[in-house]
């Protein structure tokens, strides 16, 4: 099958590992949300696109979550012991990708050309297309004001509520044309939604003009994997964002948020009793990911899942 995934974060980075074994990995596309990316240091960081390279070339630190698994700490001691900011951790060999990207960008080469560069030189042979080439910035609304993403996400731990959320330069920004042309493209099969934060790691793709309408154009299923078991996220803030947001914290209310670009729904065990109540195909199966083989189990089943929905008309 040739796949287009949306993936962010660390759920959505899970189970595009599982597609990445499930497939052939020149059949894999996997859109990146960049809404999470800022400068910190000097140095330009792309968080989600970077969770995804580590996981698909196998540096990922399987403890935390995030950043490389065979990491040292010295950068940071440096800075704490000169003062600096320090609620934003860059290990050693993780920074060495941040200065050669934001020298890249420096010299106007695009992200989509070192994004594909970086995960080359990681091994990897499924293609990974951010969003866009342009900035946009997820900003957080809380009771004492307006939040950039990593204030809200790192420095703030996910404390403070959310009471909105905006993507900005999201407007003036271009779909990625490769991202665009993958949705479109007739030989594509079918295109999932990842488990990942529907709010802070979907809607900025969907931000972008041009994704959303070409998702619902698409004649591929559009599949989403409902992020949520028994109400509750596996990690993150997904559940509480949304039940602060009045979105409510359900397998339903993910799938109505998403509306009208659905075809199906894959449903965790713990929901079973929404199978049926949705307004799309739904599927039921285990959805949470703790090993290898889920990630690849999940991501079988829900192949198959959308294999048996078949084109759109």
């Amino acid at each position: 099958m040739s796949v287009v995934a949306l993936c962010g974060g660390i759920g959505g980075a899970k189970l595009a590992l599982g597609l990445y074994h499930a497939l052939p990995a020149a059949d894999l596309t996997l859109i990146g949300n960049t809404g999470d990316d800022f400068t910190h240091l000097g140095f330009s960081i792309s968080p989600d696109l970077d969770t995804v390279c580590y996981t698909l070339s196998g540096l990922a630190d399987q403890v935390r979550g995030w950043g490389r698994g065979d990491e040292s700490w010295n950068f940071m001691e440096g800075v704490r012991q000169l003062g600096g900011p320090d609620w934003f951790n860059l290990g050693d060999r993780d920074l060495a990708l941040h200065a050669l990207r934001s020298d890249a960008l420096r010299r106007g080469e695009s992200l989509t050309e070192i994004t594909a560069r970086i995960a080359g030189q990681m091994g990897i042979t499924a293609r990974l297309l951010p969003m866009s080439d342009d900035p946009v910035r997820t900003v957080i609304a809380t009771p004492d004001g307006w939040l950039a993403f990593q204030e809200y996400f790192v420095r703030d731990r996910c404390a403070p509520k959310v009471v909105g959320v905006r993507y900005e330069g999201a407007e003036a920004a271009l779909a990625n044309p490769a991202a665009l042309a993958a949705l479109a493209d007739p030989a594509t099969e079918a295109i999932i939604i990842c488990p990942s934060n529907p709010v802070l790691s979907i809607d900025p793709i969907l931000s972008v003009p041009g994704i959303r309408a070409a998702l619902a154009k698409a004649t591929a299923p559009v599949v989403a994997v409902s992020p949520l078991i028994g109400g509750l996220a596996v990690k993150g803030p997904t559940a509480e964002i949304m039940r602060e947001m009045g979105l409510g914290a359900t397998a339903a209310s993910v799938c109505a948020h998403y509306g009208d670009i659905l075809n199906g729904f894959v449903l965790d065990e713990a929901d079973a009793a929404e199978h049926g109540a949705l307004p799309v195909a739904t599927s039921v199966t285990r959805t949470l990911m703790t090993t290898l083989d889920d990630r690849i189990a999940l991501a079988r089943f829900t192949l198959e899942f959308a294999r048996d929905l078949g084109k759109r008309p």
